[in-house]
């Protein structure tokens, strides 16, 4: 199914323009540029505007109420392009981006680090789109993806289709994977595609009815041609979001951690080594296989100290090429790899011993 419009530059200006055409939102754009742009305080602001301090803050405040400001930040500090090496080197990356650490005392980590990773994900995505020629960009799920969207500035692209990976009737629109279609087709202007099917099929008798549909063939046959992917990573652990939300049942959810999965990419389950699971969930799952993405352009955008050994196992998995993610995760992700590498070098070397003796 298609959802939103093929609008063209003009009318998707006209529409933004509108939407910020009152007098407290024009005053609140004019807030925004002088603050963002122009590097004016508060105070020097206000007396500009004639209004107070405290009236400013607000203006500015509203502005990212409606949108309005999308910041980009270039560069990053020494630690996080060191361990970005490291991870493109360890796992034969081509693109890795590591954001500095968002915890702070008192402060919510898992929301500052999706913001954060919504910036990152937003402006390597922006980039991409301004790339000349129509493309076809499938789409993952998560609340990660759904950050990304946000925080994409209006870039007019008529020609692009965005197409989901994965079944979107879920039972929270906050983790609908058609609800971040959606986002990406209004900020864009281009035409996106979701898959009318569930997440997760009830049987492997009503996933064959469902992958049989006429529609739905069409949506896999576009998906398959997507010229990049931009995927999120699920975690399994005792706050799994998906069993918190109702895409997993408390049966599937404890399957699966008894099969040893440990998180999944784009809705297949996966274990330490990142290979799927022998467990029949995996057989339920609606949409794309892994093995549709190999060796294609796939761009996880993933983070935040509990989805650790997650984004181990989808790095592992061979099939990403690229890795948005943040600093806490990236360290400990590279530890782990070297321990593990070299304990199985450890091993190998005693075996050869044994062999020989």
């Amino acid at each position: 199914m298609k959802s939103g419009k093929k609008y063209n530059e003009r009318k998707k200006f006209q529409e933004e323009t509108i939407r910020v055409a009152s007098p407290e939102a024009s005053l609140a754009t004019r807030a925004a540029w002088l603050s963002f742009v122009g590097g004016y305080t508060q105070g020097q602001i206000a007396e500009r505007l004639g209004v107070s301090a405290v009236k400013v803050h607000r203006l500015i405040a509203q502005a990212r109420q409606l949108g309005l400001i999308k910041v980009f930040v270039e560069g990053a500090p020494a630690e996080c392009i060191e361990v970005e090496d490291r991870l493109v080197r360890l796992f034969g990356l081509r693109f890795c981006t590591v954001i500095p650490a968002m915890s702070m005392p008192g402060s919510d980590e898992s929301t500052r680090t999706i913001a954060a990773l919504g910036v990152a994900g937003a402006q390597f995505l922006a980039g991409y789109l301004e790339q000349v020629g129509a493309k076809v960009i499938g789409v993952g799920h998560g609340r990660t993806l759904a950050a990304v969207a946000d925080q994409l500035p209006t870039i007019p692209r008529p020609d692009h289709r965005f197409v989901s990976l994965l079944g979107s009737l879920t039972r929270r629109a906050a983790t609908n994977p058609f609800d971040v279609i959606h986002r990406l087709a209004e900020r864009t202007g281009g035409e996106g595609y979701f898959l009318p099917i569930p997440f997760i099929a009830d049987s492997a008798e009503a996933k064959a009815v469902l992958m049989a549909q006429q529609s739905v063939r069409e949506i896999v046959r576009l998906a398959r041609q997507a010229e990049m992917f931009v995927v999120g990573v699920g975690e399994l652990g005792a706050e799994a979001h998906m069993k918190q939300v109702g895409q997993l049942t408390d049966l599937e959810y404890e399957a699966l951690r008894e099969a040893g999965a440990i998180g999944d990419l784009i809705g297949h389950f996966l274990d330490a080594d990142g290979k799927p699971v022998d467990c029949e969930v995996n057989e339920r799952t609606l949409g794309l296989r892994i093995e549709d993405l190999r060796d294609r352009e796939v761009i996880a955008v993933a983070g935040g100290g509990g989805k650790r050994d997650a984004i181990l196992a989808a790095l592992r998995s061979g099939v990403l090429t690229g890795l948005i993610t943040d600093e806490v995760a990236a360290q400990q992700i590279v530890a782990l790899e070297q321990d593990a590498r070299s304990a199985s070098i450890t091993a190998g070397n005693r075996l050869d011993r044994t062999r020989t003796a």
